[in-house]
């Protein structure tokens, strides 16, 4: 496709709009150009571009029909309908015009065209028209691949923007629920859409939201997640600062909760902002189940969390420089176990910690009938493999394994990462520093959490500064007798996941 004015009027002859077009399109093979007469003997002419690859099927002829359907009620015998009643009727929004946009300029035509529109030219009319007959392949709603529910709804979001926005308001049905739209990049020209709940969001927070997300008119943006490096607040820091799902009913409790959501066309990924770090512990199948066992299984998130962050660093401070703080009984089987290692603790677990990373990723970009068998069974040979050649200690293979597991046990992936990241630096301070080392890396970690605020807003709320009351709702569930007694106290910038 080659550039050309964009602000160019429509001509009245309808040869120069075909030339234009033509030069804008050419080399497209699944261009149609469709040319028919109407009026008085005939002899008026019109012309119908549109993609073949983009429209329905047998829908370019779509106005045509309309406008014959129309000849005997509103414009006329047919044998007496001329272009001057076709641009009165489309001007002054007859019955039919609703369905069609009136362009004014080429720049809109081109537009319309690569938006599955069918544009249509009229010889002695300075305007066209376009009407949408799009009908790209997608496919249907399905379980959540990223957030399976055992119990809570199974249906996900797709890559259609307009269809995930139907869901949201199916779900939520008040006229609270606004979505804004916006278009990026000048050749993807991806939609991109936004949506709140007044009077639940704080206004302070939408207007940083709209600050930051108008820079991305020019960039090209084909994926959700390329729009979190303008939201965020620091785009070096390893933690996340907004929340992926794919689950409509997680989209409408953090609408509840005074978030701000964003989502792409082409990417089935709903983005959740501000995400602060206590949220990345929560799921929102915590309020189907009984109160007891997701208050359970919320503080065994907080323990994979401890886990997948501090388990192999810890180990290698204990056993390289506080080993009288090993029970005797336990260091004497660590020593059995280690003897004969020719590596040190630091380089063990580099080597393990590599190998279990490489497992992963393999597990990840192979085929998916295959890849978790192969990062199975890879993990066993390896591991074994390793501690019969006394390459590592089973003690070490143990902890590198249950580092491993207790990251997945993280309901966002994004956070998960960010401890994969980290899980090495603390690494080479405990084999430096030994116990110090890790209270100093801890310490730098808490006051880097301190210092971001996504959208203004503080990343450790109820942490610093410090809310037991917060704290406590955020990390144990309550009846939802007592939860929605407490929400209709509280005001709306108040509420907590529902």
């Amino acid at each position: 496709m080659k550039s050309t004015s964009s602000q160019a009027a429509v001509s009245s002859l309808l040869e120069e709009n075909l030339k234009y077009m033509q030069t804008c399109f050419v080399d497209c093979r699944d261009l149609e150009i469709f040319r028919w007469h109407y009026g008085p003997k005939w002899d008026q002419t019109a012309l119908s571009i549109y993609f073949t690859t983009l429209i329905k099927p047998n829908h370019h002829n779509y106005l045509k029909d309309a406008l014959q359907n129309l000849v005997p009620h509103e414009l006329g015998p047919a044998t007496t309908v001329t272009v001057e009643d076709v641009a009165f009727f489309f001007e002054h929004h007859g019955a039919a015009a609703p369905a069609v946009e009136v362009l004014e300029n080429l720049g809109q035509a081109v537009s319309g065209v690569l938006d599955g529109k069918v544009v249509i030219f009229f010889n002695d009319w300075n305007k066209a028209l376009a009407y949408s007959a799009k009908d790209v392949e997608q496919r249907q709603t399905s379980e959540p691949i990223t957030e399976p529910s055992v119990q809570g709804p199974h249906i996900s979001t797709i890559e259609n923007v307009d269809r995930n926005v139907g869901m949201l308001r199916n779900l939520l049905k008040t006229p609270q629920l606004k979505f804004e739209y916006l278009t990026a990049g000048e050749l993807s020209r991806r939609k991109i859409a936004y949506g709140y709940l007044a009077g639940t969001v704080k206004p302070e927070i939408l207007d940083e939201f709209r600050k930051r997300i108008a820079k991305i008119d020019r960039q090209e943006i084909l994926e959700a997640s390329y729009l979190e490096e303008w939201i965020e607040d620091s785009g070096y820091s390893p933690f996340p600062q907004v929340r992926y799902t794919e689950r409509p009913d997680s989209v409408v409790s953090a609408l509840l909760d005074g978030k701000i959501i964003a989502m792409v066309d082409g990417s089935p990924s709903i983005i959740i902002c501000p995400g602060v770090f206590l949220e990345f512990f929560l799921a929102n199948d915590d309020y189907y189940y009984r109160t007891v066992f997701s208050s359970l299984i919320r503080l065994l998130r907080v323990s994979a969390f401890i886990i997948a962050l501090m388990l192999p660093s810890t180990y290698i401070a204990l056993s390289t420089f506080h080993s009288e703080l090993i029970p005797t009984v336990l260091l004497l089987a660590i020593l059995n176990t280690r003897e004969g290692i020719p590596f040190p603790a630091m380089v063990e677990a580099l080597i393990m910690e590599f190998f279990f990373e490489l497992l992963r990723e393999a597990g990840i970009r192979l085929p998916r009938p295959i890849g978790s068998a192969v990062s199975i069974v890879g993990a066993l040979v390896i591991g074994q493999a390793a501690i019969q050649s006394q390459i590592a200690s089973p003690v070490m293979v143990i902890v590198v394994a249950l580092t491993g597991i207790a990251s997945f046990a993280l309901p966002q992936y994004n956070m998960a990462i960010a401890l994969r990241i980290l899980r090495f630096p603390l690494m080479f301070i405990a084999a430096t520093f030994g116990g110090l080392g890790i209270m100093v890396g801890i310490i730098l970690v808490y006051l880097h959490l301190a210092t971001l605020r996504p959208l203004g807003q503080p990343y450790l709320a109820a942490v610093s500064p410090l809310d037991l009351s917060r704290l406590r709702h955020t990390l144990v569930v309550l009846p939802r007798r007592v939860l929605l007694r407490r929400v209709s106290q509280q005001s709306p910038e108040g509420n907590e996941n529902k």
